[in-house]
């Protein structure tokens, strides 16, 4: 990938800090890090719609109180959101319907996330799940290595069940530095045989206290080989969180990207970013 655009897209009053996202049906569904609600902005007529994700559903929930939705998957007929796994209150996952939002199941994911730390020789301060993938063979956990041991991780969780005592498996990867500080995945998505992945730094070496951001990458990871085959600098300001494929083309790749904003402004900046070989 030589040449890359970045462009401001679209600017959404009614969310904040936005984690993840996933266009489907021209509708861009997006989470918040600090929000229990699911969001639904429908991009021809700019209508946004909020799903309860709970009983008492809340914006701008208080740092150590926050479910931490960092993670949004789409696999079959419905969406998943991951807890982060940073705190011993991140750890849900919850199933929602695709077509009606409803909340199909709430998990708790605690156990599978202590193995994960066992099988990788983690501590829970280097915890931190940013992004995840399923496809039809496994489960991909994007391990942020913005812990104190500074290891950014991809998790395969084998087969369809995350309850059922599943294999798990793990690779480390070497991320590239941005003004001397290590970047660490912020999410992921899979476009056929390819992982595609951002990439933050910041500087802090804390799962929980935010730092001064550097910058973003993106990249791509072989699903065959588990190996990088590029990464690419594309801002050395913005803290990207959340990626989705727009459309793919012969020499050209587009994604949506947000941006957490780490602050409790209920507002969402969404951009366009453009690759081409």
């Amino acid at each position: 990938m030589n040449r890359f655009t970045l462009e401001l897209l679209l600017h959404i009053i009614g969310i904040g800090s936005a984690s993840g996202l996933f266009l489907k049906d021209n509708s861009l569904h997006v989470i918040g890090d600090n929000s229990s609600y699911f969001y639904e902005y429908e991009l021809k007529t700019a209508a946004l719609k909020r799903h309860a994700l709970s009983e008492h559903p809340a914006e701008n929930i208080a740092k150590k109180l926050k479910p931490d939705f960092e993670a949004l998957a789409f696999y079959g007929d419905s969406f998943y959101l991951f807890g982060s796994g940073s705190t011993e209150n991140r750890n849900k996952m919850i199933q929602l319907n695709a077509v009606t939002k409803e909340v199909l199941s709430v998990i708790d994911l605690a156990t599978l996330y202590k193995r994960m730390q066992a099988v990788a020789g983690l501590n829970s301060e280097s915890f931190n799940i940013e992004g995840v993938v399923r496809t039809e063979a496994a489960w991909y956990f994007f391990n942020r290595g913005n812990g104190n041991s500074g290891k950014n991780m991809v998790f395969t969780v084998h087969g369809k069940s995350l309850t059922a005592d599943p294999e798990i498996t793990f690779t480390e990867l070497q991320l590239p530095e941005i003004k001397g500080v290590r970047t660490g995945f912020t999410d992921a998505v899979q476009v056929e045989d390819k992982l595609y992945f951002l990439a933050a730094a910041e500087n802090t070496n804390s799962t929980y206290h935010d730092g001064e951001v550097l910058g973003s990458i993106i990249g791509s990871i072989s699903l065959k080989t588990m190996k990088i085959d590029f990464t690419k600098e594309i801002s050395d300001r913005h803290k990207f969180e959340g990626l989705t494929l727009k459309h793919k083309k012969e020499n050209e790749i587009s994604f949506l990207l947000c941006e957490d904003n780490d602050s409790d402004a209920l507002q969402a900046d969404i951009y366009l970013l453009n690759l081409k070989h």
